[in-house]
């Protein structure tokens, strides 16, 4: 079990390749533009000279804020719920002013078609620093704008006003919608970049619980079955030698499987089975001077799947434990049988110790093999009334049948 690698989390390192790309189409596209086709307007010598020289220059500072900025913006982790608290400023004041002397002589010259290009582009890298909502409201006030300087400057020089104010509109809307259009395949990117990492981390403590589960499981049954047998050996030590010295070995069987047990779980090929756990149950319980009553249907123990066997041997450990932990009981039965599809175990007991208690009272391992059962598809409930304390499970024949239940029930 590991953490999942910084570098193919959130951020933009798992991204280099998209954001390579997004970096030459955005500042490509946009850079294109601005220099070969406003270029071309400001060399030609048909233009007067103040404004070839002016355009020249605001088409300068465009050019150079602009790549800055969407350079700047692309380096960002690609977060939409963050923003820069300091957008910068200074390339923002350089590119605007730039924008609006370029588009200020373009439209004095009554040109028409470029004079939008230059503004909408800056208004746009600007949009690229805001959050979603400012964005939309200064592009919709920046299409406007447009629209009006447009009409005007038509009406003033006697133009055409539907192709003065709809050019400038149209512009202004679409270099807004390719600009943002690929920062936002940017941002949505980033984000299954972050959910994919997040998604490795919960799967790693995912794990870390299961291992928990597991091993409490082993440790808690065995060490209290070992404490139980070394109990009745220090009793039995004068009394009757002999068997004092079998339940010593006992012991130390137990000490094995429970190290075996747990290098099991470490390595993670260790399955309980059902049918293992009843018949340990059986022993540990009658060396408790437990009178244990098994009613198992032979034909019904092999028709469950292998998770599914494995899942209810959980079950039929942590009911033996509690048993042996927190009861006195002098009498326990244990049922298992197949009905309706269901493959049901009921572990009850005579000697729940304490008032009453319900549902989800009880210790953490129930709660825990409740989790999975439900899980696969099955249920785990457990009910304390006077002295008695019954634990049922049932899960469906089907269950375990496929890798993902037994996933889940391991």
């Amino acid at each position: 079990m590991r953490d999942a690698p910084n570098d193919q989390g959130a951020g933009p390192a798992g991204l280099t390749g998209f954001h390579r790309y997004t970096w030459w189409s955005l500042i490509g596209t946009t850079e294109f533009f601005l220099v070969f086709l406003v270029g071309e307007w400001v060399l030609d010598e048909d233009v007067a000279a103040w404004a070839r020289i002016s355009g020249a220059v605001g088409l300068a500072a465009t050019a150079v804020a602009s790549a800055v900025l969407l350079s700047r913006r692309v380096a960002m982790a690609p977060a939409p719920d963050t923003w820069p608290d300091r957008p910068p400023v200074a390339w923002l004041t350089v590119g605007s002013v730039g924008a609006a002397l370029l588009g200020g002589v373009a439209l004095a010259v009554r040109n028409y078609e470029l004079w939008s290009y230059a503004p909408a582009t800056m208004v746009t890298v600007a949009a690229t620093f805001l959050s979603p909502r400012r964005r939309r409201e200064l592009i919709a006030g920046a299409v406007a704008v447009a629209a009006v300087l447009g009409g005007i400057v038509a009406l003033a020089s006697g133009d055409g006003l539907v192709h003065a104010t709809a050019f400038p509109a149209v512009m202004v809307a679409s270099v807004a919608w390719i600009t943002l259009g690929m920062l936002w395949g940017w941002d949505v990117a980033g984000r299954l970049n972050r959910a994919r990492g997040l998604a490795a981390e919960l799967a790693v403590k995912d794990e870390r619980l299961r291992f928990a589960a597991d091993l409490h499981d082993i440790q808690g049954h065995h060490l209290q079955v070992i404490a139980l047998k070394g109990e009745l050996a220090a009793r039995l030590v004068e009394a009757d030698p002999a068997r004092a010295a079998a339940e010593m070995k006992d012991v130390q069987r137990l000490a094995t499987d429970a190290l075996t047990d747990t290098r099991a779980v470490v390595q993670g090929y260790r399955r309980t089975s059902l049918d293992a756990e009843i018949a340990n149950a059986a022993r540990v319980l009658a060396a408790a001077d437990i009178d244990a009553r098994l009613h198992i249907e032979p034909a019904d123990a092999d028709r469950l799947p292998t998770a599914g066997r494995h899942l209810l041997g959980l079950v039929m450990r942590e009911a033996t434990t509690n048993v042996l932990r927190h009861s006195q009981a002098r009498r326990a039965e244990v049922d298992y049988r197949l009905t309706n599809g269901f493959a049901r175990l009921r572990v009850s007991n005579d000697g729940a110790a304490g008032p009453p208690r319900s549902g989800m009272d009880t210790g953490t391992g129930l709660r825990t093999l409740a989790e999975r059962l439900e899980a696969a598809g099955g249920e785990l409930t457990w009910e304390h009334e006077e002295d008695s304390f019954v634990v049922a499970a049932s899960l469906p024949v089907k269950a375990g049948t496929d890798g993902h239940s037994e996933g889940e029930a391991g």
